[in-house]
């Protein structure tokens, strides 16, 4: 019975070290998956930061919009050779204080409408000339091809360039809209980029852009009276938005999971969410010219803050630009000037006009 019982418990030893191995088998595949050995290898940001092109770019870009044929040429790494497809050249016949740049996908028809009803309608503010414009890639499907030139024809407000309107083309997407801007709008004083799932106040943008460092405090001046005399210089270099300061997700099952091959530092450059962002005419074209010279990120605010880190522009934070839905009632969105999550068309038009009718919209 002694060497029975001491034989069955070697056996059980033995089977729990099997199970033991194949739990520390799975255990150290998790680290590996949720990217816990990954981040050991991550070099770090603030010290070893490079990206191609590994120069001095603001150099490249002076030269560029200076014409100055003295010094040798950058290396163009980007050309954004994109055929534009659909377009209004008589957009920005005259000069107007802000352009509405819609990134939006081909399908969300309701969207486009409801914020031509909203907040992109051209005509809100008589001496504020504003533009809106939707950017669009383009689709394999003829008959939906078919209904954006229709739309095209009936309201003259898409922008289409000849890529596959993806997710990951986002980038490019941007990128075009800023050429757009660039080439045949640079008539604009600023510019404000837009996903088609947002709240916006232009009411606010504009209050915004009159004095960034200090609004909406300087609003609750003027209503005592108090003026305020701050007006932006034409030449300002403004990149603003909802600043993040964060770490590349290194966990595979997230859909934005980047490896090492990708992007190796532990940190990202600062930048701002992509969903609504203001860029001065300035800034705009060295983004522009900026882009020929910094290599693609497939997500479209991480390649702007590479962009403006290349180009030592700073972005500046403001926190009343929500990449999240931001909880609504009449009062809390008085200084609001862009939200997230209005995918549903009948809300955001429901929203926008109360807001509108309180003087907040």
């Amino acid at each position: 019975m002694f060497i029975y019982n001491m034989a069955n418990s070697v056996y059980n030893l033995c089977k729990l070290k099997k199970y033991l191995k194949y739990i520390f088998i799975i255990f150290l595949w998790l680290l590996y998956y949720f990217g816990v050995f990954t981040h050991l290898f991550e070099l770090d940001y603030y010290s070893q930061f490079v990206y191609p092109l590994e120069t001095d770019i603001s150099k490249c870009v002076m030269n560029l919009q200076s014409g100055n044929s003295d010094q040798p040429p950058c290396i163009y790494i980007n050309a954004l050779q994109y055929d534009l497809l659909l377009s209004n050249d008589t957009k920005c016949n005259r000069n107007i204080h802000l352009l509405i740049l819609v990134k939006s996908s081909l399908i969300n028809f309701d969207r486009r409408k409801t914020i031509r009803q909203t907040w992109g309608f051209e005509n809100r503010f008589s001496d504020v000339p504003t533009r809106t414009v939707f950017v669009l890639g383009r689709s394999y499907d003829i008959d939906l091809e078919k209904r954006i030139k229709e739309e095209h024809e009936q309201y003259g407000d898409i922008i289409q360039y000849d890529f596959i309107d993806a997710y990951y083309n986002n980038t490019i997407k941007t990128m075009n809209a800023i050429k757009w801007a660039s080439t045949r709008c640079n008539n604009s004083k600023f510019y404000f980029f837009s996903d088609d799932d947002m709240y916006i106040s232009v009411k606010n943008v504009l209050r915004y852009l009159r004095n960034p460092t200090r609004y909406p405090e300087y609003l609750t001046e003027e209503v005592k009276g108090k003026q305020s005399k701050h007006i932006l210089p034409s030449d300002i270099i403004l990149f603003t938005g909802y600043v993040f300061h964060s770490s590349p997700l290194r966990h595979q099952i997230s859909k934005w999971y980047v490896s090492l091959s990708e992007y190796p530092y532990h940190m990202w450059p600062p930048y701002v969410t992509a969903g609504a962002y203001m860029l001065s005419k300035a800034a705009l074209v060295k983004f522009y010219y900026g882009s020929f010279y910094v290599k693609q990120f497939r997500f479209d605010d991480i390649y702007l803050g590479l962009l403006s880190k290349k180009l030592n522009i700073k972005p500046f934070h403001c926190e009343h630009i929500y990449f999240y839905k931001k909880h609504y009632s009449i009062s809390s969105y008085k200084y609001v000037i862009a939200s997230h999550g209005y995918d549903d068309s009948e809300e955001l038009l429901n929203v926008w006009m109360e807001q509108k009718s309180y003087g907040n919209a």
